[in-house]
């Protein structure tokens, strides 16, 4: 054998030997070879309770289970039947705009909401505010409340009207059915195109159709 042979074979032992010192050093006694430990070693605030919560908001409803519909955030109303996400933020918009909705009856006035989809959720809302009209401009009063009583409530002001054409990535975002990235797909056309001069005209922006348009109808304006 030669002496490169010789240094060549050294050098192999002086590795193996090496190697299991460090499998040695780096396990326990009594573990299998290669066993790798993550999720025990995870704090206490791990992604695990993100995901958990997430997890929580995405199980079907149990039976007997109701959402309130007056007061349910849209990760809750997302769980309703044939109600996604982008649904349930544009009922949040609504509601925040125009008032709680009273009765299975008022969400027929939010856009995508129909006679199909209010029978499917019907035995699923519950609705904390009562029945409820709007009468010339305001909330009338429950149903069963006293007319000498107190007067109802003055209605809340309606939230402005989102500018296309001044909005940032972050405004654009809160909007329902638009991301991170449709809000910036928006300010990107905005900016290679210049401003927008009408509402439908959102329909320049590549995922943007007719359907998504007419749920920001009553939500954006062009000035």
């Amino acid at each position: 054998m030669s002496s490169t042979e010789r240094r060549a074979l050294l050098l192999l032992l002086s590795l193996g030997m090496a190697g299991q010192g460090v499998r040695w050093w780096a396990t326990r006694p009594g573990e299998p070879p290669g066993q790798v430990e993550l999720l025990s070693a995870l704090p206490p605030k791990s992604p695990l309770a993100h995901r958990d919560s997430v997890a929580a908001l995405a199980r079907p409803l149990a039976p007997g289970e109701r959402i309130d519909a007056d007061r349910a955030s849209a990760g809750e109303l997302a769980r309703l039947p044939r109600v996604g996400r982008a649904l349930a933020k544009t009922i949040v918009a609504d509601r925040e705009t125009r008032g709680p909705f009273g009765a299975l009856e008022g969400l027929d006035r939010v856009p995508g909401i129909g006679p199909g989809l209010l029978a499917a959720i019907g035995s699923h809302v519950t609705f904390s505010a009562g029945p409820v009209a709007p009468a010339s401009g305001q909330f009338a009063r429950p149903v069963g409340h006293p007319a000498g009583g107190p007067a109802a409530p003055p209605p809340t002001s309606p939230s402005p009207r989102l500018n296309l054409n001044s909005a940032s990535v972050s405004e654009l975002d809160e909007l329902p059915g638009i991301g991170p990235a449709r809000a910036a797909a928006i300010l990107q056309e905005r900016e290679a195109r210049g401003p927008f001069t009408s509402v439908e005209e959102l329909s320049r922006v590549p995922g943007l159709g007719p359907s998504a348009i007419a749920r920001l109808r009553d939500l954006v304006v062009v000035r």
